[in-house]
């Protein structure tokens, strides 16, 4: 396998990749054949429908690539939960949705093994921060 020259992070809706604005934009300059890479992304998305889904890809010498994907953010997903298009403006003063635990051990479940920790209970804490940042009170 050649070597890495390249590695671009993007966040695309899973399934509707196409070689527009904005993934053409980026990709484009990179010289990758960029139809080959939508329809790759979108067959291995395609079960995921609806969320935004990280990828990391990797481009090659010969403009070969790769690509990971990674579990939807987190506010992503605690705005799917809480059934809003955005957090609170003012951050953890303002209160726009509510959440149970048993959402939030869903959440980090989901979120484990892109987080920087082992435990479910440590991921509840990650995802317990990022909610109470946009707003989201967690209801025991």
């Amino acid at each position: 396998m050649a070597n890495i020259i390249n590695k671009i992070k993007l966040q695309i809706p899973a399934g509707k990749a196409t070689p527009a604005p904005p993934v053409g934009t980026v990709l484009g300059p990179a010289g990758i054949n960029l139809q080959d890479f939508c329809t790759k992304f979108n067959d291995a998305t395609k079960d995921k429908m609806g969320d935004v889904l990280p990828v990391e890809i990797s481009i090659y010498e010969d403009r070969s690539f790769d690509f990971i994907i990674k579990t939807p953010p987190a506010a992503f997903l605690l705005k799917k939960a809480c059934k809003i298009n955005k957090g609170a403006s003012d951050g953890k003063n303002g209160n726009v949705g509510t959440i149970t635990e048993a959402q939030l051990r869903e959440i980090a479940e989901t979120k484990l093994p892109d987080l920087n920790c082992y435990t479910v209970e440590a991921a509840m804490k990650i995802i317990e921060g990022t909610a109470l940042n946009m707003g989201i009170k967690i209801e025991r």
